[in-house]
């Protein structure tokens, strides 16, 4: 059973409002950032202080009003922007990675990543490649022609993708954090994205979880393009890998920090395994025989028929990442679920 001990976070995501900044543990900040127009409303970033030196972690989706409430949280730790000698970004999602190159100009702060994250600068192809390859996948999914526009990037989405912040620092499993003062170490836990990162204080016994282990919600595993051959295996692998973690409060990137993390780990590798289970028993029935047919099949929160534009990919990248994962257990999974995109990556 988990337990919340961030009680004001829990009451302010019970009430819809953005929690105040903390000091977790001695030098260990926890500071809200917006993240505007989305159910998740904020990302927690963290602030951890060294000798003569400070680390932030996620800083967050970029917008002015981000960049004041960061800005803000680090003042009431006695630390400006300048002060910043390393930003650490869990993944390249832009809720957590948005502000990297804000905050990176501000402080001239070097910049560290999983070693194995995927990011868009480094595809290759144009603007029209991209979007040509992301239809034809969807395509090869089996969604139908009235559907593709609104599931599929289009080629304005390229400039967005590919103009984000290049890493300095490539962090390896097990790296220590290099700021002065701290013991802080890497855990690579590819699955919701292939270079996913969490770190590791066991000085202070925390454990920062990014979006791998979220205390109320299960994060998002699909198969995509430009990503992991096989991402749910990866996760269930990277569920096994927080072990290390047993024992340690969890500081989460979303919602609120809680105990109980043997407890979580469980939970989410159950949750994968069943959605892993419900794909096999719809191409058991015979009657699916694209993506799409078995997306359609499966239980979603809301019904299939509510999913819309994004929502909609999220759904068949889910189902794809489920299909790949039974097949590389031995099912007998005879849809096809190519990469339309692989020429790009």
């Amino acid at each position: 059973m988990t337990t919340i001990t961030g009680q004001t976070q829990h009451q302010a995501w019970a009430g819809k409002v953005l929690p105040p900044v903390e000091e977790v543990r001695p030098g260990v900040w926890s500071i809200p950032v917006i993240f505007p127009n989305n159910p998740m409303r904020y990302t927690l970033a963290y602030l951890l202080l060294g000798d003569g030196e400070a680390a932030l972690v996620d800083p967050g989706w970029d917008s002015d009003e981000g960049w004041a409430a960061l800005t803000h949280g680090m003042a009431q730790a006695g630390v400006a922007p300048s002060d910043i000698t390393g930003i650490v970004v869990t993944h390249f999602h832009p809720d957590h990675m948005g502000m990297a190159a804000r905050l990176r100009a501000a402080s001239g702060a070097w910049l560290g990543m999983g070693e194995h994250e995927h990011l868009p600068s480094h595809w290759s192809g144009d603007a029209e490649d991209f979007a040509g390859a992301d239809k034809a996948q969807f395509t090869a999914w089996g969604v139908p022609e009235q559907f593709l526009d609104e599931v599929t990037f289009k080629a304005g989405t390229w400039t967005g993708m590919t103009n984000i912040e290049e890493p300095e620092v490539h962090f390896v499993d097990g790296a220590p954090l290099p700021i002065a003062g701290l013991d802080v170490r890497i855990l690579a836990t590819p699955g919701h994205t292939p270079g996913h990162i969490c770190l590791v204080d066991e000085a202070n016994q925390v454990i920062l979880s990014g979006d791998h282990v979220l205390p109320r919600i299960t994060p998002h595993v699909s198969l995509e393009a430009f990503g992991a051959q096989n991402p749910v295996a990866d996760q269930l692998a990277s569920l096994a890998a927080m072990s290390v973690g047993y024992g340690m409060e969890v500081l989460p990137a979303h919602e609120y920090r809680f105990m109980g993390l043997e407890e979580r780990v469980a939970e989410l590798r159950a949750h994968t395994l069943q959605r892993s289970a419900e794909v096999a028993t719809v191409l058991a029935s015979g009657a699916a025989h694209t993506v799409w047919d078995v997306a359609k099949e499966l239980q979603w929160s809301r019904g299939f028929d509510s999913l819309r534009g994004f929502t909609m990919r999220l759904a068949l990248a889910e189902t794809a990442s489920h299909l790949v994962y039974l097949r590389s257990q031995g099912a007998a999974v005879e849809i096809a679920v190519p990469l339309g995109a692989a020429a790009l990556a």
